[in-house]
């Protein structure tokens, strides 16, 4: 268990007034029919790990009934894959939109500069001495892609997150959106670096075979 709350009868009554409206009528009553209860965080959200859990506690003593929703635990599952399913399928597209745009900007770049590249190459230049600052632009570029991609996963991030929390607040229960993180940031940058540099090498190489000086 990652941790647990105590509410005592009282403080389950108060909020049971303050949920319904009805202090006056439940004020009315004798005696408090509601009893204390534990509220318990687990560690592992998953649905298998929970039921193992209400099992576990429902045979402790001194535990009369253990409430347990399944149901929203699994449909909150449903979401979390639904949501990581979409985010492969956007990383998919990004990269492939890296790849075509980065391709495309170094391929005007290679034609723009075609006479210069003649040039150098009728003086010894190697194919590798002229695709190495393309590399460099395919580089930046990708870079810059993943800067932008980085910064709108923060938005998103923001903007859904108060969305998302007042619905597992709408359950009585907790629940953040993922973060990249240091370790999910840099690697976005490293690999948004890595499709650019590839998708400029590939631009290059293939108009480079087209260019015979003259």
């Amino acid at each position: 268990m990652a941790r647990t709350r105590l509410i005592t009868a009282a403080e389950g009554m108060a909020e049971f007034q303050q949920a319904l409206g009805l202090a006056d009528a439940l004020g009315r009553l004798d005696d408090n029919p509601l009893p204390a209860s534990v509220v318990v965080t687990p560690v592992d959200p998953a649905p298998e790990g929970v039921r193992e859990l209400a099992e576990s506690l429902q045979e402790m003593t001194g535990v009369d009934e253990v409430r347990l929703d399944l149901a929203w635990l699994e449909r909150l599952r449903h979401l979390a894959e639904l949501g990581s399913r979409v985010a492969l399928a956007l990383g998919v597209l990004f990269g492939l939109g890296v790849l075509l745009v980065v391709g495309n900007t170094i391929r005007l770049a290679v034609e723009s500069r075609r006479q210069e590249i003649e040039v150098v190459m009728l003086i010894g230049a190697t194919h590798a001495f002229v695709r190495r600052p393309f590399l460099y632009s395919g580089a930046w570029y990708g870079l810059g892609g993943g800067l932008l991609a980085w910064g709108l996963l923060g938005l998103g991030s923001e903007w859904l997150a108060a969305p998302v929390s007042a619905l597992a607040a709408s359950y009585g229960a907790t629940f953040q959106l993922p973060q990249l993180g240091a370790a999910g940031s840099a690697t976005l940058l490293i690999c948004s670096t890595l499709l650019g540099w590839l998708g400029a090498w590939i631009a290059v190489s293939r108009h480079l075979a087209d260019i015979r000086p003259r």
